[in-house]
């Protein structure tokens, strides 16, 4: 994960189950899973050298994920438009 390039998160459209996201001020990498209405956040997964631990995660809430997070770079704006 040190060759990834991470990108600021501009849309809540971004935030998909799968997608690598890492703070601004740390190196902590998460994969996000779902969007937990009950509780009115996305579930962050610990993910370390390919491996997701499931047996740690966070609530966090959208609006802390677009101001604090970063998520990977993708191409998935590429495909769609080619």
């Amino acid at each position: 994960m040190k060759n990834t390039t991470f990108e600021t998160i501009l849309d809540a459209y971004q935030l998909v189950s799968g997608a690598k996201i890492k703070a601004k001020n740390y190196d902590e990498v998460y994969e996000l899973g779902q969007y937990d209405g009950t509780k009115r956040g996305y579930v962050l997964y610990a993910f370390e050298d390919g491996v997701r631990f499931e047996d740690f995660s966070v609530i966090i809430s959208e609006n802390e994920l677009m101001n604090n997070y970063q998520i990977e770079k993708g191409n998935a704006g590429q495909a769609i438009a080619a």
